[in-house]
């Protein structure tokens, strides 16, 4: 009888595997379908519409150019009134790629993102191939095919934004914690100091009781902000007494781009956003994370999942591009569907999940109803991508791997 082919670690196949079908698929079969793939992703964002003309770069090169000028950083405007809205050490940070001429500036952010990106899904996606039993290469280039077709990926680069560094660093910290190394925390405190949305992360250390890495997070955090008072006094002055509660600085709230719980409220009513309303449900959000963080105790990944996601749901503004926080669940998803094929009842259903979910990033549908968001179908298609960020703060497998035990999980959580 003949047995079922399997694989190394390193993604080779064993001496003697084949399937009872018949031989192994010839090794340039997959590699035609992924430069297959690639290449119709490829041109699908060449050619499609949603170009974005590198604006939050152009925004980010002029303000501080401006201010290394001499200049008040807050003061700067781009012709539609868009100015600088981070932290003045994100100045600090974004200074030498401001110093180049415009077009060296993009090469640089774009650069930076391509080494971003490649450590998260080499972070994230090779243990899920190892558990596969796929050979890594295959599974990393698909991963990295459907990465870029997602819009919020799409979006980040073609704005010229920072996201994908953030979410790197702020994963930085998951390596580290994973190791239990004493640096843990510096990833998050820095993210912080430069946006704030990334402070969420704190929240969940404490929750989690990673009492050492939430004090390294919030010193660095300090040691960075006050770093950037000493530099730039009357910025930092300007940003935590003005431009930090100036939400029309970033754009209206309604505007569909913005799916988080505050916009979805303000576009029930733009005029006159129910703000009581919005604080119900970040209350009902942060008491979800905190149930399904504490089920997943134990398990880094899906803890840091479900905070991503939550930072995107309760955070007044996240843009279309923000939502790159919700990818490693949608690989958590992925991971908690093997062994594949899903045999299981509860493994087709997570892959149809993740197809669904996977589906409507991708799809651009909130921008159908840009001009118009009313009625039953513009409130769906207009909070699309927020409902999947709901779906997963809510649904999301406590567990990246499918065969950890409740008793495993209890054991961590009473040690």
């Amino acid at each position: 009888m003949t047995t079922t082919g399997r694989f190394r670690g390193n993604g080779t196949a064993a001496p003697g595997a084949g399937t009872a079908a018949g031989p192994a698929t010839p090794t340039w079969q997959p590699a035609l379908l992924i430069i297959g793939l690639a290449t119709a992703i490829g041109v699908a964002i060449a050619v499609l519409p949603g170009h974005r003309g590198w604006f939050d770069i152009g925004v980010y090169h002029g303000a501080v150019r401006h201010w290394a000028s001499g200049g008040q950083l807050y003061e700067w405007v781009t012709w539609n009134q868009y100015g600088f809205t981070y932290p003045p050490f994100a100045a600090l940070v974004m200074r030498p790629v401001a110093a180049l001429p415009w077009h060296p500036a993009i090469a640089a952010n774009l650069a930076l993102t391509v080494v971003a990106a490649g450590f998260l899904l080499n972070l994230l996606v090779d243990p899920v191939a190892r558990r596969a039993g796929r050979p890594r290469w295959q599974t990393m280039a698909l991963a990295a095919c459907l990465f870029a077709a997602l819009n919020p990926v799409r979006d980040t680069v073609s704005f010229g934004q920072v996201n994908l560094l953030l979410v790197a660093l702020v994963y930085v910290d998951l390596w580290l914690l994973e190791r239990r190394h004493r640096l843990a925390g510096v990833g998050i405190g820095l993210a912080a100091a430069i946006k704030l949305t990334p402070a969420v992360f704190v929240a969940y250390l404490l929750v989690t009781r990673r009492w050492r890495a939430a004090a390294t997070a919030t010193a660095t955090t300090a040691v960075a902000t006050l770093l950037a008072a000493v530099v730039a006094p009357n910025a930092t002055r300007t940003f935590f007494a003005e431009a930090l509660w100036d939400t029309g600085r970033v754009g209206k709230l309604e505007y569909v781009s913005n799916q988080s719980l505050l916009g979805l409220v303000a576009r029930l009513d733009p005029a006159h956003p129910d703000r009581l309303l919005w604080l119900c449900l970040v209350a009902s959000a942060l008491t979800v994370w905190w149930f399904r963080v504490r089920r997943a105790a134990g398990d880094e990944r899906v803890g840091f999942a479900l905070t991503g996601v939550l930072g995107v749901l309760v955070s007044p503004v996240s843009w279309v591009h923000h939502l790159v926080w919700l990818v490693p669940g949608l690989i958590v998803l992925v991971g908690a569907t093997l062994p594949w094929p899903p045999t299981r009842p509860v493994a087709r259903r997570r892959l149809r999940a993740f197809v669904v979910g996977y589906a409507v990033l991708c799809s651009g549908v909130v921008w159908i109803f840009a001009n118009g968001f009313g009625g039953p179908h513009g409130f769906l298609g207009g909070n699309a991508y927020l409902l999947v960020a709901v779906g997963m703060l809510a649904l999301l497998p406590i567990s990246c791997d499918p065969d950890h035990s409740a008793a495993e999980k209890t054991s961590v959580r009473s040690g």
